[in-house]
């Protein structure tokens, strides 16, 4: 075994560049011990759209040591405090929002509880946040001065994700990161099936001992060279199209920018509206068996106004499912050469940023690579499966029947067992804190996963790592879930639901210490003022 000194990142974009800037700031903070190179292609068209996040982010900023004021001007950045949710219990117009913070008023919890034992005639999340509120208000997460409002919210950012990927490579390769703009040709294999070296277009020979494929689904090392199979998962979320739009604010500007992410329900799938300081990015998710291209142009265009007739748009094509082994032999696969789920709750950058982070942590220094594999590859599949349980169930429990599609997405067949489980267990005993322990509730499954690749093949398990109970809560209530079972166990006549004292203090104390999201924009980082466009909605 030889020491890991020289990493190569083969493939850009958000990942890619995520993945070399966090690595040489991890691993060079103090003293170098490794070279970090990436090399992309000039010729790979670049696909970019709004791109929100989660809280996760700012682990990764604050590790490259990004000021957070200039990130959000280098990538029109703005505000992200929730992910609201409209249309997607009966489509009627309701929503539901699933925020970053909310309050716990002893060290037993029991809102949850107190709120399914109410009339439930408050949204259970206003009960337990003003971050609600403040997302509806349209109110920045933080103050134009210093923070003298308590403890500080959460909240995360929407971006352009093309700046974002430029924006890092300009940090990385001021800080040594080495950026080779050229096509690989070839990939070159030691004799036991290791990657050696790729070959480029302009002759270059570049070897590593660690590399990284961010090539995308075309998974150029992992796929095409190694050879390792890609997990489908499409039976239990059938979106595998969406068609984008841009919607800059000098053509139609509404007069606020959200401070939240929007995911509309629609005939097929549902739209994201992701707001950023120049333009609102559109994209509507949807089944490509079940939605003519044509049909879905035509809704988007609906969907958004008049206004958005003359709009270009574009189609992206994506799978769902994992790659059987995310690390094998000295190959890791991050980003869509790794895994992918649809973004319905911001994950995409987020794997991408949890295999880095983890990648740290198990960086082979002294080049025994086994044992970090295993763990690596562990934590990768367990994450996964937590992600598309949760995913999962925002389909599953709708109740709208008015197309195929969401007459589909109800069936058995369509909910993976072990989120089955999950709501089983929890008709019984709504979720608390004690049930991600280990996650492993009646009924749930214990197969093994399907790999023809040695390793661990135990059934993957929730950990709770990304989402505890209190994000289960959220979407579960927000969905109307336990209902019936709610008036069986405390009746129909119950008493007013009640908000938390605190929740109403901060609401009441807000209009003096928070302003709304584009005036901390305007004030803080200078986004233009645009004109409201005539008839335009209002928040």
């Amino acid at each position: 075994m030889t020491n890991v000194t020289r990493v190569l990142v083969v493939g850009g974009g958000s990942a890619g560049w995520m993945a070399a800037a966090y690595l040489n700031a991890a691993l060079n903070r103090d003293e170098k011990t490794a070279d970090i190179a990436l090399i992309e292609s000039p010729d790979v068209p670049r696909i970019g759209v709004g791109e929100a996040t989660i809280p996760n982010i700012n682990h990764i900023l604050r590790v490259i040591g990004i000021d957070e004021e200039d990130f959000m001007r280098r990538v029109d950045g703005t505000f992200k405090q929730s992910i609201r949710y409209v249309n997607w219990l009966e489509g009627r117009g309701d929503f539901y929002h699933h925020p970053f913070s909310r309050y716990r008023p002893s060290p037993i919890d029991t809102t949850g509880r107190d709120w399914l034992m109410s009339d439930r005639s408050i949204p259970f999340t206003e009960t337990v946040t003003a971050q609600t509120a403040f997302c509806e208000l349209g109110l920045s997460p933080k103050m134009v001065g210093q923070w003298d409002f308590g403890t500080p919210l959460s909240y995360a950012f929407h971006m352009n994700a093309l700046k974002f990927a430029d924006y890092l490579c300009e940090v990385s390769t001021a800080r040594g990161v080495t950026h080779h703009l050229d096509h690989v040709v070839d990939v070159h294999t030691h004799e036991d099936g290791a990657i050696d070296a790729v070959s480029t277009k302009s002759g270059q020979r570049l070897e590593a001992d660690l590399f990284i494929d961010c090539t995308g689904f075309a998974a150029l090392l992992m796929e095409k060279t190694l050879g390792v199979d890609w997990v489908d998962c499409s039976q239990w979320l059938l979106c595998d199209r969406a068609i984008t739009m841009a919607v800059p604010y000098e053509h139609h500007y509404r007069g606020y920018v959200r401070p939240f992410t929007t995911a509309t329900a629609l005939s097929n799938g549902w739209v994201w509206e992701i707001p950023l300081q120049d333009k609102r990015s559109l994209g509507y998710v949807h089944s490509s068996s079940l939605l003519e291209k044509e049909d879905a142009e035509r809704e988007i265009r609906r969907f958004e106004g008049a206004h958005a007739e003359s709009l270009d748009t574009r189609f992206i094509y994506f799978k769902v499912g994992y790659r059987e082994k995310a690390w094998v032999k000295n190959c890791i696969a991050i980003g869509l050469a790794g895994n992918f789920i649809e973004p319905l709750e911001s994950t995409g950058l987020y794997l991408s940023d949890l295999a880095t982070v983890i990648l740290t942590e198990h960086f082979p220094h002294h080049g025994d690579m086994e044992a970090l594999a295993f763990r690596f590859n562990r934590v990768m599949v367990n994450r996964f499966y937590e992600i598309l349980d949760f995913i999962n169930m925002h389909y599953c429990l709708t109740r709208r029947t008015d197309t195929e599609f969401w007459r589909e997405v109800q069936k058995s067949e369509r909910i993976n067992d072990r989120l089955q489980a999950k709501l089983d267990f929890w008709r019984v005993k709504p979720p608390s804190p004690s049930d991600f322990e280990d996650q492993f509730v009646p009924g749930q499954p214990n197969r093994p996963l399907e790999s023809r690749l040695s390793g661990d093949h135990r059934a993957p398990i929730d950990t709770a790592g990304l989402w505890g109970y209190e994000s289960y809560e959220a979407i579960l209530y927000g969905m109307d879930f336990l209902r019936e079972e709610c008036d069986a166990w405390f009746g129909t006549d119950r008493p007013k639901t009640r908000v938390l004292p605190r929740v109403i203090q901060k609401l009441q104390m807000a209009p003096q210490k928070l302003v709304r999201h584009e005036e901390w924009l305007h004030q803080v980082l200078g986004m233009p003022r645009y004109t409201v466009a005539a008839g335009a909605r209002r928040h």
